[in-house]
Protein backbone atom coordinates (compact mmCIF):
# COMPACT_ATOMS: atom_id res chain seq x y z
CA UNK A 1 0.00 0.00 0.00
CA UNK A 2 1.98 3.10 -0.84
CA UNK A 3 2.42 5.50 1.59
CA UNK A 4 -0.66 7.87 2.71
CA UNK A 5 0.54 8.72 6.41
CA UNK A 6 -0.62 12.17 7.04
CA UNK A 7 2.12 14.84 7.52
CA UNK A 8 1.71 16.78 10.69
CA UNK A 9 2.01 21.10 10.35
CA UNK A 10 6.41 21.31 10.83
CA UNK A 11 6.72 18.05 8.20
CA UNK A 12 6.83 15.40 11.20
CA UNK A 13 4.86 12.08 10.37
CA UNK A 14 3.98 11.43 13.95
CA UNK A 15 3.75 12.74 17.60
CA UNK A 16 1.22 14.03 20.10
CA UNK A 17 -1.09 16.66 19.07
CA UNK A 18 -0.07 20.35 19.79
CA UNK A 19 -2.38 21.77 23.33
CA UNK A 20 -4.14 24.63 20.75
CA UNK A 21 -4.31 24.90 17.29
CA UNK A 22 -5.16 28.36 15.23
CA UNK A 23 -6.89 28.11 12.05
CA UNK A 24 -6.12 31.56 10.97
CA UNK A 25 -7.80 33.52 8.56
CA UNK A 26 -10.74 31.05 7.37
CA UNK A 27 -13.56 31.91 5.41
CA UNK A 28 -16.64 30.95 7.36
CA UNK A 29 -19.86 29.40 5.36
CA UNK A 30 -21.79 32.38 6.01
CA UNK A 31 -19.12 35.01 4.10
CA UNK A 32 -17.33 36.21 7.24
CA UNK A 33 -13.27 35.29 7.74
CA UNK A 34 -12.67 34.46 11.15
CA UNK A 35 -9.88 33.04 13.45
CA UNK A 36 -11.17 29.66 14.86
CA UNK A 37 -8.69 28.58 18.21
CA UNK A 38 -9.33 24.36 19.05
CA UNK A 39 -7.77 22.87 22.05
CA UNK A 40 -7.90 19.41 22.61
CA UNK A 41 -10.94 17.62 20.79
CA UNK A 42 -13.37 21.12 20.52
CA UNK A 43 -13.60 24.56 18.85
CA UNK A 44 -12.61 26.70 22.00
CA UNK A 45 -13.60 30.11 20.07
CA UNK A 46 -13.82 31.89 16.70
CA UNK A 47 -13.04 35.58 16.50
CA UNK A 48 -12.16 38.13 14.26
CA UNK A 49 -8.88 37.47 12.55
CA UNK A 50 -6.29 38.50 15.15
CA UNK A 51 -8.28 38.37 18.19
CA UNK A 52 -7.55 34.82 19.61
CA UNK A 53 -3.47 35.01 19.79
CA UNK A 54 -0.70 32.78 18.82
CA UNK A 55 -0.43 30.57 21.38
CA UNK A 56 -0.12 27.10 20.24
CA UNK A 57 0.19 25.94 16.11
CA UNK A 58 -0.88 28.34 13.84
CA UNK A 59 -1.84 27.59 10.32
CA UNK A 60 -2.60 30.11 7.77
CA UNK A 61 -5.93 29.74 5.71
CA UNK A 62 -6.59 32.28 3.87
CA UNK A 63 -8.21 31.48 0.60
CA UNK A 64 -9.77 28.52 2.68
CA UNK A 65 -13.19 27.53 3.22
CA UNK A 66 -13.94 26.09 6.44
CA UNK A 67 -17.03 23.18 6.88
CA UNK A 68 -17.91 20.62 9.58
CA UNK A 69 -16.10 17.52 8.38
CA UNK A 70 -18.40 15.35 6.31
CA UNK A 71 -19.30 11.52 6.97
CA UNK A 72 -19.01 8.31 5.14
CA UNK A 73 -22.53 6.21 6.02
CA UNK A 74 -22.48 3.82 3.50
CA UNK A 75 -19.40 1.92 2.35
CA UNK A 76 -18.31 -1.31 1.29
CA UNK A 77 -15.03 -1.38 2.92
CA UNK A 78 -14.31 -5.44 2.62
CA UNK A 79 -14.92 -5.43 -1.44
CA UNK A 80 -13.40 -1.84 -2.02
CA UNK A 81 -10.16 -1.44 -4.61
CA UNK A 82 -10.90 -5.40 -5.96
CA UNK A 83 -11.67 -4.24 -9.50
CA UNK A 84 -7.85 -3.85 -9.73
CA UNK A 85 -6.46 -7.63 -10.91
CA UNK A 86 -3.30 -6.63 -8.23
CA UNK A 87 -5.34 -6.47 -5.65
CA UNK A 88 -7.20 -9.90 -5.68
CA UNK A 89 -3.99 -12.15 -4.81
CA UNK A 90 -6.00 -13.38 -1.95
CA UNK A 91 -8.21 -15.62 -4.44
CA UNK A 92 -5.17 -16.86 -5.93
CA UNK A 93 -4.13 -18.58 -2.74
CA UNK A 94 -4.33 -22.57 -2.02
CA UNK A 95 -7.29 -23.30 -0.24
CA UNK A 96 -4.93 -24.17 2.78
CA UNK A 97 -4.35 -20.38 3.26
CA UNK A 98 -7.01 -18.95 1.47
CA UNK A 99 -8.58 -18.02 4.63
CA UNK A 100 -5.80 -15.99 6.26
CA UNK A 101 -4.51 -14.34 3.20
CA UNK A 102 -8.24 -13.37 2.07
CA UNK A 103 -8.73 -11.73 5.60
CA UNK A 104 -5.10 -9.85 5.71
CA UNK A 105 -6.09 -8.96 1.60
CA UNK A 106 -9.57 -7.33 3.06
CA UNK A 107 -7.28 -5.78 6.22
CA UNK A 108 -5.02 -3.68 3.96
CA UNK A 109 -7.86 -2.69 0.91
CA UNK A 110 -10.11 -1.57 3.78
CA UNK A 111 -7.53 0.82 5.46
CA UNK A 112 -6.63 1.91 2.06
CA UNK A 113 -9.87 2.47 0.84
CA UNK A 114 -10.41 4.68 4.06
CA UNK A 115 -7.51 6.58 4.35
CA UNK A 116 -8.57 7.65 0.54
CA UNK A 117 -11.84 8.77 2.23
CA UNK A 118 -9.94 10.37 4.70
CA UNK A 119 -8.08 12.32 2.65
CA UNK A 120 -11.13 13.48 0.71
CA UNK A 121 -12.85 14.91 4.55
CA UNK A 122 -14.41 11.88 6.25
CA UNK A 123 -13.59 11.64 9.42
CA UNK A 124 -15.92 8.87 10.07
CA UNK A 125 -17.12 5.93 7.88
CA UNK A 126 -19.56 3.32 8.15
CA UNK A 127 -18.40 0.05 7.01
CA UNK A 128 -20.94 -2.50 5.47
CA UNK A 129 -19.00 -5.76 6.13
CA UNK A 130 -21.16 -9.49 4.18
CA UNK A 131 -21.88 -11.65 6.93
CA UNK A 132 -22.82 -14.80 5.77
CA UNK A 133 -22.54 -18.57 5.09
CA UNK A 134 -20.07 -17.88 2.45
CA UNK A 135 -18.00 -15.39 3.76
CA UNK A 136 -18.05 -16.41 7.67
CA UNK A 137 -16.62 -14.03 9.68
CA UNK A 138 -13.03 -13.30 8.41
CA UNK A 139 -13.80 -10.01 6.60
CA UNK A 140 -15.67 -8.24 9.42
CA UNK A 141 -12.71 -9.37 11.73
CA UNK A 142 -10.39 -7.61 9.21
CA UNK A 143 -12.51 -4.61 9.30
CA UNK A 144 -12.56 -4.31 12.77
CA UNK A 145 -9.31 -4.56 13.01
CA UNK A 146 -8.69 -1.66 9.78
CA UNK A 147 -10.68 0.22 12.24
CA UNK A 148 -8.54 -0.17 15.41
CA UNK A 149 -5.61 0.64 13.30
CA UNK A 150 -7.55 3.70 12.17
CA UNK A 151 -8.10 5.36 15.74
CA UNK A 152 -7.17 8.71 16.37
CA UNK A 153 -6.98 9.57 12.61
CA UNK A 154 -10.58 8.87 12.21
CA UNK A 155 -13.95 7.24 13.57
CA UNK A 156 -14.68 3.98 11.48
CA UNK A 157 -18.05 1.49 13.15
CA UNK A 158 -18.72 -1.65 11.13
CA UNK A 159 -22.07 -2.72 9.55
CA UNK A 160 -22.33 -6.86 10.22
CA UNK A 161 -25.10 -7.40 6.83
CA UNK A 162 -26.68 -10.41 7.14
CA UNK A 163 -27.70 -13.11 4.38
CA UNK A 164 -30.65 -15.36 4.40
CA UNK A 165 -32.35 -14.91 7.94
CA UNK A 166 -35.43 -17.61 6.74
CA UNK A 167 -35.90 -20.17 5.12
CA UNK A 168 -33.40 -23.12 5.38
CA UNK A 169 -30.13 -20.98 5.38
CA UNK A 170 -32.18 -18.78 8.11
CA UNK A 171 -31.11 -20.27 11.31
CA UNK A 172 -27.13 -21.03 10.14
CA UNK A 173 -27.11 -16.79 9.00
CA UNK A 174 -29.43 -15.93 11.94
CA UNK A 175 -26.26 -17.40 14.04
CA UNK A 176 -23.56 -16.28 12.16
CA UNK A 177 -25.15 -12.92 12.76
CA UNK A 178 -25.74 -13.12 16.46
CA UNK A 179 -21.83 -14.02 16.52
CA UNK A 180 -21.08 -10.70 14.54
CA UNK A 181 -22.70 -9.14 16.88
CA UNK A 182 -20.63 -10.65 19.69
CA UNK A 183 -17.46 -9.91 17.93
CA UNK A 184 -18.00 -6.08 17.98
CA UNK A 185 -19.85 -5.12 15.33
CA UNK A 186 -21.57 -1.82 15.77
CA UNK A 187 -24.69 -1.83 13.80
CA UNK A 188 -26.97 -4.78 12.72
CA UNK A 189 -27.78 -5.13 9.10
CA UNK A 190 -29.27 -6.95 6.42
CA UNK A 191 -30.09 -7.48 2.82
CA UNK A 192 -33.64 -8.15 2.74
CA UNK A 193 -34.41 -7.72 -1.22
CA UNK A 194 -31.73 -11.49 -1.18
CA UNK A 195 -33.79 -13.06 1.34
CA UNK A 196 -37.23 -15.13 -0.24
CA UNK A 197 -38.83 -13.40 2.86
CA UNK A 198 -37.95 -9.71 2.67
CA UNK A 199 -40.37 -8.83 5.41
CA UNK A 200 -39.28 -11.54 7.88
CA UNK A 201 -35.53 -10.70 7.55
CA UNK A 202 -35.86 -7.32 8.27
CA UNK A 203 -38.11 -7.98 11.31
CA UNK A 204 -35.05 -10.69 12.37
CA UNK A 205 -32.33 -7.94 12.11
CA UNK A 206 -34.53 -5.45 14.17
CA UNK A 207 -35.44 -7.76 16.64
CA UNK A 208 -31.62 -9.06 17.13
CA UNK A 209 -30.69 -5.13 17.23
CA UNK A 210 -32.95 -4.24 19.68
CA UNK A 211 -31.82 -6.90 21.91
CA UNK A 212 -28.33 -5.72 22.48
CA UNK A 213 -29.36 -2.02 22.14
CA UNK A 214 -27.62 -1.03 18.43
CA UNK A 215 -28.97 0.26 15.56
CA UNK A 216 -30.42 -1.12 12.14
CA UNK A 217 -29.04 -0.15 8.78
CA UNK A 218 -30.63 -2.16 5.76
CA UNK A 219 -29.45 -2.84 2.10
CA UNK A 220 -32.90 -2.36 0.25
CA UNK A 221 -33.57 -1.20 -3.54
CA UNK A 222 -36.93 -0.04 -2.13
CA UNK A 223 -38.39 -1.11 -5.59
CA UNK A 224 -41.29 -2.72 -4.03
CA UNK A 225 -43.62 -0.38 -2.21
CA UNK A 226 -45.93 -2.55 -0.15
CA UNK A 227 -42.80 -3.93 1.24
CA UNK A 228 -41.55 -0.61 1.75
CA UNK A 229 -44.43 0.28 3.70
CA UNK A 230 -43.78 -3.32 6.15
CA UNK A 231 -40.51 -1.83 6.56
CA UNK A 232 -41.58 1.90 7.41
CA UNK A 233 -44.13 -0.17 9.75
CA UNK A 234 -41.63 -2.48 11.63
CA UNK A 235 -39.14 1.15 12.03
CA UNK A 236 -41.32 3.18 13.55
CA UNK A 237 -42.16 0.34 16.04
CA UNK A 238 -38.41 0.12 16.47
CA UNK A 239 -37.77 3.89 17.43
CA UNK A 240 -34.65 6.18 16.03
CA UNK A 241 -32.03 4.31 14.78
CA UNK A 242 -33.09 2.88 11.52
CA UNK A 243 -31.27 3.39 8.00
CA UNK A 244 -32.01 2.23 4.35
CA UNK A 245 -30.52 2.71 1.54
CA UNK A 246 -29.48 3.20 -1.31
CA UNK A 247 -33.41 2.78 -2.23
CA UNK A 248 -32.46 3.63 -6.06
CA UNK A 249 -36.02 1.58 -6.91
CA UNK A 250 -38.10 4.14 -5.92
CA UNK A 251 -36.69 6.24 -8.74
CA UNK A 252 -38.25 3.46 -10.66
CA UNK A 253 -42.02 3.96 -8.93
CA UNK A 254 -44.29 6.02 -9.79
CA UNK A 255 -44.24 9.72 -8.45
CA UNK A 256 -46.91 9.60 -6.31
CA UNK A 257 -46.39 5.85 -5.33
CA UNK A 258 -42.67 7.12 -4.83
CA UNK A 259 -44.39 10.38 -2.64
CA UNK A 260 -46.70 8.49 -0.48
CA UNK A 261 -43.77 5.66 0.12
CA UNK A 262 -41.08 8.65 1.43
CA UNK A 263 -43.98 10.02 3.16
CA UNK A 264 -44.11 6.72 5.07
CA UNK A 265 -40.80 6.55 5.85
CA UNK A 266 -40.71 10.70 7.17
CA UNK A 267 -43.05 9.34 9.44
CA UNK A 268 -41.58 6.52 10.98
CA UNK A 269 -38.45 8.60 11.15
CA UNK A 270 -36.19 6.27 8.76
CA UNK A 271 -32.94 7.86 7.48
CA UNK A 272 -32.38 7.18 3.84
CA UNK A 273 -29.23 6.73 2.85
CA UNK A 274 -28.77 7.10 -1.03
CA UNK A 275 -25.74 6.58 -3.14
CA UNK A 276 -25.65 9.49 -5.67
CA UNK A 277 -23.33 7.73 -8.42
CA UNK A 278 -25.82 5.04 -8.55
CA UNK A 279 -26.32 1.38 -6.82
CA UNK A 280 -23.64 -0.70 -5.63
CA UNK A 281 -22.54 -4.43 -4.28
CA UNK A 282 -25.83 -6.29 -3.28
CA UNK A 283 -28.06 -3.65 -5.35
CA UNK A 284 -29.58 -5.04 -8.62
CA UNK A 285 -30.48 -2.09 -9.97
CA UNK A 286 -28.30 1.08 -10.92
CA UNK A 287 -30.38 4.09 -9.96
CA UNK A 288 -29.56 6.93 -7.56
CA UNK A 289 -32.61 7.12 -4.97
CA UNK A 290 -35.16 10.69 -6.26
CA UNK A 291 -33.20 13.38 -3.29
CA UNK A 292 -35.40 15.98 -4.13
CA UNK A 293 -38.58 14.06 -3.85
CA UNK A 294 -37.88 12.84 -0.55
CA UNK A 295 -36.47 15.79 0.92
CA UNK A 296 -40.47 17.08 -0.28
CA UNK A 297 -41.49 14.74 1.92
CA UNK A 298 -39.66 15.26 4.91
CA UNK A 299 -37.22 12.46 4.47
CA UNK A 300 -33.73 12.41 6.40
CA UNK A 301 -32.02 12.15 3.67
CA UNK A 302 -27.95 11.17 4.10
CA UNK A 303 -25.64 10.49 1.10
CA UNK A 304 -22.69 7.94 0.83
CA UNK A 305 -20.22 6.50 -2.21
CA UNK A 306 -21.26 3.21 -2.01
CA UNK A 307 -18.92 0.64 -3.87
CA UNK A 308 -15.43 2.07 -4.12
CA UNK A 309 -13.58 0.42 -7.39
CA UNK A 310 -15.17 -2.93 -6.75
CA UNK A 311 -16.41 -5.43 -9.61
CA UNK A 312 -19.90 -3.96 -9.68
CA UNK A 313 -18.75 -0.73 -10.14
CA UNK A 314 -14.95 -0.30 -10.84
CA UNK A 315 -14.15 3.34 -11.12
CA UNK A 316 -15.24 5.49 -7.42
CA UNK A 317 -13.47 8.48 -5.60
CA UNK A 318 -15.53 7.69 -2.52
CA UNK A 319 -15.33 11.50 -1.74
CA UNK A 320 -18.05 12.88 -0.17
CA UNK A 321 -18.00 16.07 -1.85
CA UNK A 322 -18.45 14.75 -4.82
CA UNK A 323 -21.70 12.90 -3.53
CA UNK A 324 -22.65 16.66 -2.96
CA UNK A 325 -22.16 17.98 -5.94
CA UNK A 326 -23.74 15.64 -7.86
CA UNK A 327 -26.91 15.59 -5.50
CA UNK A 328 -26.64 19.72 -6.35
CA UNK A 329 -25.83 19.11 -10.07
CA UNK A 330 -28.44 16.42 -10.80
CA UNK A 331 -30.91 16.03 -8.28
CA UNK A 332 -31.81 20.10 -8.11
CA UNK A 333 -30.88 20.12 -4.29
CA UNK A 334 -29.01 23.43 -3.24
CA UNK A 335 -25.18 23.61 -2.29
CA UNK A 336 -26.04 24.06 1.62
CA UNK A 337 -28.61 20.53 1.21
CA UNK A 338 -26.50 18.76 -0.49
CA UNK A 339 -23.53 19.12 2.05
CA UNK A 340 -25.73 18.94 4.77
CA UNK A 341 -26.62 15.45 3.67
CA UNK A 342 -23.44 14.06 3.87
CA UNK A 343 -22.10 16.11 6.70
CA UNK A 344 -25.08 16.78 8.92
CA UNK A 345 -27.34 14.53 8.25
CA UNK A 346 -24.80 11.95 7.39
CA UNK A 347 -23.04 12.06 11.25
CA UNK A 348 -26.64 11.84 12.80
CA UNK A 349 -27.52 8.66 10.93
CA UNK A 350 -24.11 7.16 12.47
CA UNK A 351 -25.27 8.14 15.80
CA UNK A 352 -22.33 10.99 16.08
CA UNK A 353 -22.93 14.40 17.17
CA UNK A 354 -24.01 17.38 15.59
CA UNK A 355 -20.69 19.89 14.35
CA UNK A 356 -20.68 23.43 13.68
CA UNK A 357 -18.00 25.94 13.59
CA UNK A 358 -18.77 27.59 16.84
CA UNK A 359 -17.12 27.81 20.41
CA UNK A 360 -17.87 23.72 22.12
CA UNK A 361 -18.42 22.11 19.21
CA UNK A 362 -16.23 19.09 18.21
CA UNK A 363 -13.27 19.85 16.35
CA UNK A 364 -14.28 17.62 13.42
CA UNK A 365 -13.40 20.08 10.79
CA UNK A 366 -12.71 20.00 6.81
CA UNK A 367 -11.02 23.41 4.93
CA UNK A 368 -10.99 23.42 1.58
CA UNK A 369 -9.79 25.85 -0.79
CA UNK A 370 -12.61 28.26 -2.08
CA UNK A 371 -14.64 30.89 -1.75
CA UNK A 372 -18.06 29.38 -0.56
CA UNK A 373 -19.91 26.42 -0.67
CA UNK A 374 -20.74 25.97 -4.57
CA UNK A 375 -17.10 26.82 -5.46
CA UNK A 376 -15.96 24.10 -3.43
CA UNK A 377 -18.13 21.61 -4.30
CA UNK A 378 -17.34 22.45 -7.87
CA UNK A 379 -13.36 22.52 -7.64
CA UNK A 380 -12.23 21.14 -4.04
CA UNK A 381 -8.60 20.24 -5.21
CA UNK A 382 -7.15 21.51 -1.70
CA UNK A 383 -8.30 19.91 1.53
CA UNK A 384 -7.42 20.06 5.83
CA UNK A 385 -9.13 17.57 7.44
CA UNK A 386 -8.84 18.05 11.59
CA UNK A 387 -10.22 15.22 13.44
CA UNK A 388 -10.62 15.27 17.32
CA UNK A 389 -8.61 18.83 17.20
CA UNK A 390 -5.31 17.48 14.86
CA UNK A 391 -4.54 18.01 11.25
CA UNK A 392 -4.63 14.30 10.25
CA UNK A 393 -4.92 14.49 6.47
CA UNK A 394 -3.66 17.43 4.04
CA UNK A 395 -3.53 17.41 0.14
CA UNK A 396 -2.74 19.85 -1.99
CA UNK A 397 -3.41 20.35 -5.78
CA UNK A 398 -0.51 22.25 -8.14
CA UNK A 399 -1.78 23.51 -11.42
CA UNK A 400 0.50 23.98 -14.43
CA UNK A 401 0.14 25.82 -17.56
CA UNK A 402 2.14 26.00 -20.77
CA UNK A 403 3.03 29.62 -21.57
CA UNK A 404 1.52 30.45 -24.49
CA UNK A 405 4.61 33.06 -24.83
CA UNK A 406 7.78 32.79 -26.82
CA UNK A 407 9.23 35.99 -24.93
CA UNK A 408 12.23 36.25 -22.03
CA UNK A 409 11.60 33.56 -19.44
CA UNK A 410 9.31 34.35 -16.03
CA UNK A 411 10.43 33.68 -12.68
CA UNK A 412 7.71 30.32 -12.57
CA UNK A 413 8.27 29.28 -15.60
CA UNK A 414 10.11 26.00 -15.89
CA UNK A 415 13.76 25.89 -17.35
CA UNK A 416 13.11 25.14 -20.63
CA UNK A 417 9.99 23.67 -20.79
CA UNK A 418 7.58 26.73 -20.69
CA UNK A 419 5.51 25.96 -18.27
CA UNK A 420 4.04 28.15 -16.12
CA UNK A 421 3.15 26.73 -12.30
CA UNK A 422 0.73 28.39 -10.65
CA UNK A 423 -0.43 26.77 -7.99
CA UNK A 424 1.61 24.65 -5.39
CA UNK A 425 1.68 21.54 -3.47
CA UNK A 426 0.48 21.90 0.03
CA UNK A 427 3.81 22.35 2.31
CA UNK A 428 5.72 22.97 -0.31
CA UNK A 429 7.40 26.05 1.23
CA UNK A 430 7.49 28.46 -1.74
CA UNK A 431 4.20 29.66 -3.26
CA UNK A 432 4.51 29.95 -7.16
CA UNK A 433 1.77 31.78 -8.38
CA UNK A 434 1.92 33.12 -11.97
CA UNK A 435 -1.72 34.15 -12.64
CA UNK A 436 -1.02 37.90 -11.57
CA UNK A 437 1.64 38.01 -13.63
CA UNK A 438 3.29 37.06 -17.43
CA UNK A 439 1.21 35.56 -19.66
CA UNK A 440 -0.82 33.59 -17.82
CA UNK A 441 -1.78 36.59 -16.17
CA UNK A 442 -2.96 38.07 -19.50
CA UNK A 443 -5.00 35.33 -19.76
CA UNK A 444 -7.19 35.76 -17.01
CA UNK A 445 -6.19 32.05 -15.50
CA UNK A 446 -7.98 30.55 -12.37
CA UNK A 447 -6.15 30.29 -9.83
CA UNK A 448 -5.48 28.37 -6.31
CA UNK A 449 -2.27 29.61 -5.28
CA UNK A 450 -2.11 32.87 -2.90
CA UNK A 451 1.42 35.49 -2.83
CA UNK A 452 2.10 37.61 0.85
CA UNK A 453 3.80 36.35 4.08
CA UNK A 454 2.41 33.50 5.82
CA UNK A 455 1.35 31.35 2.70
CA UNK A 456 3.34 28.56 4.38
CA UNK A 457 1.64 25.65 5.94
Amino acid sequence: MPDSRPRWPGGSTAGPAPSTLLLSGVRLSDGRTADVLIGGRRIEAVGAPGSLGTRGTRLDLRGYLLLPAPAEPHAHSDTALTASPGQAGAHSASPGQAGALTADDVRRRATEAALLQLSHGATALRAQVRVTTGTGLAPLDAVLEAGRSLRGLMDLTVVAVAGPLTGRAGADGLALLRDAVDRGADVVGGRPDLDPHPGGHAEAVLGLAAGHGLPVDLHTDADDSALLARFAAMAGEFGPGVSLGPCGGLSRLPEDTAAAAAGRLAAAGVTVVCLPQGGCAGSRLRNAAPAGLLRAAGVRLAAGSGALRDATRPVGRGDPLEAAYLLAAQHGLDAAAAYEAVSATARAAMGLPGVRVEAGSPAELLAVRGDDLPGALSLAYSRIVVHRGRVVARTGAVREYRDPGTGSAHGDRDSGSGVVREDRGLGSGAVRDASARGPAGVLGLPRQGRTGPGGEL
